[in-house]
Protein backbone atom coordinates (compact mmCIF):
# COMPACT_ATOMS: atom_id res chain seq x y z
CA UNK A 1 0.00 0.00 0.00
CA UNK A 2 1.17 3.79 -0.97
CA UNK A 3 2.53 5.61 2.28
CA UNK A 4 -0.54 8.68 1.85
CA UNK A 5 1.20 12.31 1.54
CA UNK A 6 1.02 13.42 4.76
CA UNK A 7 1.99 16.77 4.02
CA UNK A 8 -1.04 17.11 1.71
CA UNK A 9 -3.09 15.43 3.99
CA UNK A 10 -2.47 17.86 6.96
CA UNK A 11 -3.11 20.62 5.07
CA UNK A 12 -6.88 19.01 3.92
CA UNK A 13 -7.17 18.34 7.73
CA UNK A 14 -6.26 21.74 8.35
CA UNK A 15 -9.15 23.56 5.76
CA UNK A 16 -11.44 20.98 6.51
CA UNK A 17 -11.69 21.73 10.46
CA UNK A 18 -10.93 25.17 10.10
CA UNK A 19 -13.77 27.29 12.19
CA UNK A 20 -14.25 24.21 14.05
CA UNK A 21 -11.50 24.22 16.40
CA UNK A 22 -8.96 26.81 18.10
CA UNK A 23 -5.86 27.97 17.20
CA UNK A 24 -4.60 27.50 20.44
CA UNK A 25 -2.03 30.31 21.59
CA UNK A 26 2.10 29.51 22.92
CA UNK A 27 3.43 30.99 25.97
CA UNK A 28 6.55 31.77 25.98
CA UNK A 29 9.01 31.19 29.19
CA UNK A 30 12.17 31.41 30.80
CA UNK A 31 13.18 27.83 31.67
CA UNK A 32 16.58 27.39 33.77
CA UNK A 33 17.55 30.47 31.72
CA UNK A 34 16.71 29.94 28.47
CA UNK A 35 13.18 30.57 26.56
CA UNK A 36 11.21 28.03 26.61
CA UNK A 37 7.57 27.76 24.35
CA UNK A 38 4.78 26.25 25.68
CA UNK A 39 1.98 25.24 23.12
CA UNK A 40 -1.17 25.45 24.73
CA UNK A 41 -3.07 22.69 23.62
CA UNK A 42 -5.19 22.34 25.96
CA UNK A 43 -7.29 25.28 25.36
CA UNK A 44 -8.58 23.52 22.10
CA UNK A 45 -12.67 23.04 22.29
CA UNK A 46 -12.72 19.46 23.77
CA UNK A 47 -9.59 20.18 26.58
CA UNK A 48 -7.21 18.17 24.62
CA UNK A 49 -6.04 17.91 20.79
CA UNK A 50 -8.16 15.26 20.30
CA UNK A 51 -10.89 18.04 18.64
CA UNK A 52 -8.40 17.95 15.78
CA UNK A 53 -8.43 14.67 14.50
CA UNK A 54 -12.22 14.15 15.61
CA UNK A 55 -13.49 16.62 13.63
CA UNK A 56 -11.69 15.70 10.81
CA UNK A 57 -12.47 12.14 11.04
CA UNK A 58 -16.19 13.17 10.94
CA UNK A 59 -15.86 16.00 8.04
CA UNK A 60 -14.14 13.69 5.94
CA UNK A 61 -16.73 10.43 6.33
CA UNK A 62 -20.01 9.70 5.29
CA UNK A 63 -21.21 9.27 8.63
CA UNK A 64 -24.40 6.27 8.71
CA UNK A 65 -27.49 7.17 10.25
CA UNK A 66 -26.34 4.46 13.41
CA UNK A 67 -23.74 7.48 14.19
CA UNK A 68 -19.93 7.18 15.38
CA UNK A 69 -18.22 4.87 17.40
CA UNK A 70 -15.27 5.62 19.35
CA UNK A 71 -13.62 3.77 22.39
CA UNK A 72 -11.20 6.08 24.72
CA UNK A 73 -9.79 6.64 27.79
CA UNK A 74 -12.02 9.51 28.14
CA UNK A 75 -10.02 12.48 25.70
CA UNK A 76 -10.60 11.00 22.52
CA UNK A 77 -14.29 10.40 23.62
CA UNK A 78 -15.16 14.02 24.71
CA UNK A 79 -13.37 15.05 21.11
CA UNK A 80 -15.81 12.51 19.43
CA UNK A 81 -19.03 13.52 21.22
CA UNK A 82 -18.34 17.37 20.63
CA UNK A 83 -17.47 17.08 17.30
CA UNK A 84 -20.89 14.74 16.62
CA UNK A 85 -22.84 16.85 18.75
CA UNK A 86 -21.21 20.02 16.53
CA UNK A 87 -22.52 18.03 13.69
CA UNK A 88 -25.85 16.58 14.64
CA UNK A 89 -25.07 12.91 14.57
CA UNK A 90 -25.29 10.06 17.40
CA UNK A 91 -22.56 9.22 19.16
CA UNK A 92 -21.40 6.00 21.36
CA UNK A 93 -18.31 6.12 23.41
CA UNK A 94 -16.53 3.04 25.26
CA UNK A 95 -14.35 3.78 28.15
CA UNK A 96 -12.36 0.95 30.29
CA UNK A 97 -13.74 0.65 33.98
CA UNK A 98 -10.54 3.34 35.19
CA UNK A 99 -11.85 6.65 32.92
CA UNK A 100 -11.55 9.64 35.83
CA UNK A 101 -15.62 10.15 36.58
CA UNK A 102 -15.44 13.65 35.33
CA UNK A 103 -13.92 12.48 31.95
CA UNK A 104 -17.41 10.32 32.39
CA UNK A 105 -19.57 13.51 33.33
CA UNK A 106 -18.16 14.99 30.40
CA UNK A 107 -19.34 12.52 28.04
CA UNK A 108 -22.62 12.12 29.00
CA UNK A 109 -22.98 15.97 29.16
CA UNK A 110 -22.20 16.39 25.70
CA UNK A 111 -25.09 13.92 24.90
CA UNK A 112 -22.50 11.07 24.20
CA UNK A 113 -24.22 7.36 24.80
CA UNK A 114 -21.19 6.22 27.50
CA UNK A 115 -20.60 2.31 27.88
CA UNK A 116 -18.44 1.55 30.34
CA UNK A 117 -16.58 -2.11 31.26
CA UNK A 118 -12.93 -3.30 30.98
CA UNK A 119 -9.79 -3.09 32.03
CA UNK A 120 -8.14 -0.57 29.53
CA UNK A 121 -8.24 0.74 26.39
CA UNK A 122 -7.53 -2.40 24.83
CA UNK A 123 -10.74 -4.26 26.12
CA UNK A 124 -12.91 -1.24 25.42
CA UNK A 125 -12.09 -1.15 21.64
CA UNK A 126 -12.97 -4.05 21.50
CA UNK A 127 -16.78 -3.75 22.43
CA UNK A 128 -16.24 -0.72 20.36
CA UNK A 129 -15.56 -3.11 17.53
CA UNK A 130 -18.20 -5.59 18.44
CA UNK A 131 -20.85 -2.87 18.55
CA UNK A 132 -19.60 -1.32 15.36
CA UNK A 133 -20.11 -4.70 13.66
CA UNK A 134 -23.77 -5.45 15.08
CA UNK A 135 -24.76 -1.93 14.22
CA UNK A 136 -22.66 -0.32 10.80
CA UNK A 137 -21.63 2.68 13.51
CA UNK A 138 -18.46 4.64 11.76
CA UNK A 139 -15.14 4.18 13.67
CA UNK A 140 -13.31 6.82 14.81
CA UNK A 141 -10.14 5.40 16.08
CA UNK A 142 -8.02 7.23 19.11
CA UNK A 143 -5.20 6.85 17.21
CA UNK A 144 -4.60 4.79 14.09
CA UNK A 145 -6.83 6.22 11.13
CA UNK A 146 -5.64 8.32 8.54
CA UNK A 147 -7.73 11.23 9.22
CA UNK A 148 -7.18 11.36 13.16
CA UNK A 149 -3.50 11.34 12.60
CA UNK A 150 -4.02 14.57 9.74
CA UNK A 151 -6.06 16.05 11.98
CA UNK A 152 -3.84 15.91 15.06
CA UNK A 153 -0.68 17.13 12.97
CA UNK A 154 -2.62 20.73 12.19
CA UNK A 155 -1.08 21.05 16.00
CA UNK A 156 2.09 20.84 14.49
CA UNK A 157 1.72 23.05 11.17
CA UNK A 158 0.11 25.74 13.49
CA UNK A 159 2.97 25.38 15.76
CA UNK A 160 5.50 26.18 13.02
CA UNK A 161 3.50 29.15 11.66
CA UNK A 162 3.60 30.73 15.50
CA UNK A 163 6.75 29.50 16.14
CA UNK A 164 9.38 29.08 13.25
CA UNK A 165 12.77 29.05 15.14
CA UNK A 166 12.19 25.31 17.36
CA UNK A 167 15.43 22.98 17.57
CA UNK A 168 12.77 21.10 19.42
CA UNK A 169 9.40 20.09 20.46
CA UNK A 170 8.52 17.34 23.04
CA UNK A 171 5.58 15.38 22.71
CA UNK A 172 3.58 13.10 24.90
CA UNK A 173 2.79 9.77 23.53
CA UNK A 174 -0.09 7.30 23.79
CA UNK A 175 -1.16 5.52 21.37
CA UNK A 176 1.27 7.87 18.93
CA UNK A 177 -1.44 9.54 16.58
CA UNK A 178 -0.41 13.04 18.26
CA UNK A 179 3.16 12.41 17.91
CA UNK A 180 3.31 10.51 14.33
CA UNK A 181 1.13 13.67 12.97
CA UNK A 182 3.18 16.44 14.75
CA UNK A 183 6.87 14.29 13.28
CA UNK A 184 4.78 13.81 10.32
CA UNK A 185 4.08 17.61 9.36
CA UNK A 186 7.98 18.39 10.75
CA UNK A 187 9.53 15.93 8.43
CA UNK A 188 12.90 16.16 10.17
CA UNK A 189 12.53 19.72 10.17
CA UNK A 190 12.69 20.14 13.68
CA UNK A 191 13.81 17.69 15.97
CA UNK A 192 10.42 15.26 17.63
CA UNK A 193 11.15 13.58 20.99
CA UNK A 194 8.45 11.09 22.43
CA UNK A 195 7.59 11.37 26.00
CA UNK A 196 6.36 8.35 28.07
CA UNK A 197 5.37 8.09 31.47
CA UNK A 198 7.29 4.95 33.18
CA UNK A 199 4.05 2.96 33.26
CA UNK A 200 3.46 2.95 29.05
CA UNK A 201 6.37 2.96 27.51
CA UNK A 202 4.57 1.70 24.66
CA UNK A 203 6.54 3.77 21.56
CA UNK A 204 9.99 2.96 23.54
CA UNK A 205 9.37 -1.19 23.45
CA UNK A 206 8.00 -0.63 19.52
CA UNK A 207 11.12 1.22 18.41
CA UNK A 208 13.48 -1.05 20.57
CA UNK A 209 11.59 -4.20 18.64
CA UNK A 210 11.37 -2.74 15.56
CA UNK A 211 7.67 -3.15 15.35
CA UNK A 212 4.70 -2.12 16.90
CA UNK A 213 4.48 -4.94 20.61
CA UNK A 214 1.80 -5.35 22.84
CA UNK A 215 2.37 -4.55 26.54
CA UNK A 216 0.93 -4.07 29.91
CA UNK A 217 0.75 -0.90 30.87
CA UNK A 218 -0.48 1.32 33.88
CA UNK A 219 0.41 4.26 36.20
CA UNK A 220 -0.83 8.03 37.08
CA UNK A 221 -1.13 8.99 33.23
CA UNK A 222 -3.02 5.36 31.86
CA UNK A 223 -5.92 7.12 31.03
CA UNK A 224 -5.01 9.15 28.54
CA UNK A 225 -1.56 7.70 27.40
CA UNK A 226 -2.53 4.06 28.49
CA UNK A 227 -2.36 2.22 25.11
CA UNK A 228 -0.80 -1.30 24.95
CA UNK A 229 0.16 -0.90 21.05
CA UNK A 230 1.31 1.95 19.26
CA UNK A 231 -0.46 2.30 16.09
CA UNK A 232 0.67 0.74 12.91
CA UNK A 233 0.01 4.11 10.76
CA UNK A 234 2.36 6.11 12.89
CA UNK A 235 5.32 3.80 13.60
CA UNK A 236 6.79 4.32 10.21
CA UNK A 237 6.91 8.26 10.73
CA UNK A 238 8.33 7.64 14.26
CA UNK A 239 11.10 5.24 13.18
CA UNK A 240 12.20 8.16 10.86
CA UNK A 241 10.99 11.09 12.12
CA UNK A 242 11.09 10.60 16.31
CA UNK A 243 14.34 11.20 17.76
CA UNK A 244 13.67 8.75 20.71
CA UNK A 245 11.62 8.62 23.57
CA UNK A 246 12.41 9.51 27.13
CA UNK A 247 10.65 8.17 30.40
CA UNK A 248 9.15 10.32 33.07
CA UNK A 249 7.85 8.81 37.02
CA UNK A 250 4.54 9.16 37.82
CA UNK A 251 6.41 11.29 40.70
CA UNK A 252 7.94 13.92 37.45
CA UNK A 253 4.19 13.83 36.35
CA UNK A 254 2.73 14.79 39.76
CA UNK A 255 5.70 17.92 40.23
CA UNK A 256 5.17 18.61 36.60
CA UNK A 257 1.61 19.65 37.13
CA UNK A 258 2.45 21.55 40.22
CA UNK A 259 4.98 23.80 39.00
CA UNK A 260 2.80 24.28 35.83
CA UNK A 261 -0.46 25.37 38.22
CA UNK A 262 1.35 27.60 40.83
CA UNK A 263 3.59 28.99 38.07
CA UNK A 264 1.47 29.61 35.09
CA UNK A 265 -1.94 28.59 35.72
CA UNK A 266 -2.37 25.67 33.58
CA UNK A 267 -4.10 23.28 34.55
CA UNK A 268 -2.50 20.39 32.99
CA UNK A 269 -3.72 16.71 33.54
CA UNK A 270 -1.20 14.20 34.15
CA UNK A 271 -1.03 13.03 30.21
CA UNK A 272 -0.91 16.89 29.68
CA UNK A 273 1.85 17.59 32.12
CA UNK A 274 4.23 14.65 31.49
CA UNK A 275 6.31 16.76 28.26
CA UNK A 276 6.33 19.05 30.55
CA UNK A 277 7.90 16.38 33.56
CA UNK A 278 10.99 15.14 31.20
CA UNK A 279 12.72 18.89 31.17
CA UNK A 280 11.68 19.06 35.55
CA UNK A 281 13.23 15.36 35.90
CA UNK A 282 15.76 15.94 33.73
CA UNK A 283 14.65 13.32 31.27
CA UNK A 284 15.62 14.96 28.63
CA UNK A 285 18.51 17.62 28.76
CA UNK A 286 18.82 20.36 25.99
CA UNK A 287 22.15 21.69 24.63
CA UNK A 288 22.74 25.18 25.77
CA UNK A 289 21.65 27.06 22.23
CA UNK A 290 18.64 24.49 21.41
CA UNK A 291 15.46 26.60 21.08
CA UNK A 292 12.33 23.60 22.61
CA UNK A 293 9.45 23.74 22.58
CA UNK A 294 6.71 21.50 24.92
CA UNK A 295 3.28 20.77 24.09
CA UNK A 296 0.70 20.75 27.00
CA UNK A 297 -1.58 18.62 25.44
CA UNK A 298 -4.60 18.46 28.09
CA UNK A 299 -6.49 19.82 30.70
CA UNK A 300 -9.91 17.02 31.08
CA UNK A 301 -8.55 17.00 35.15
CA UNK A 302 -10.94 16.73 38.05
CA UNK A 303 -12.07 20.36 38.36
CA UNK A 304 -12.16 19.49 42.43
CA UNK A 305 -8.10 19.01 42.26
CA UNK A 306 -8.17 22.91 41.82
CA UNK A 307 -10.51 24.03 44.07
CA UNK A 308 -8.94 26.40 46.77
CA UNK A 309 -6.07 27.28 44.47
CA UNK A 310 -4.63 24.06 45.75
CA UNK A 311 -2.00 22.24 42.72
CA UNK A 312 -2.96 19.13 41.00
Amino acid sequence: MTAPDWQAEIEAAARRIAGRVRVTPCLELAWQGRPLCLKLEYLQVSGTFKARGAFNRLLAAQVPDAGVAAASGGNHGIAVALAARELGLPAHVFVPEPTPQAKRDRLAALGAQVHRGGRDYAEALAACDAFRAATGALESHAYDHADTLAGQGTVAREWQAQTPDLDTVLVAVGGGGLIGGIAAWYAGRVRVVAVESEGCPTLQRALDAGAPVDIAVGGLASDSLGARRVGSLMFPIAQRHVAGSVLVSDEAIRQAQAILWSQARIPAEPGGAAAFAALLAGAYRPQPDERVGVLVCGANLDPALLAGGTTP
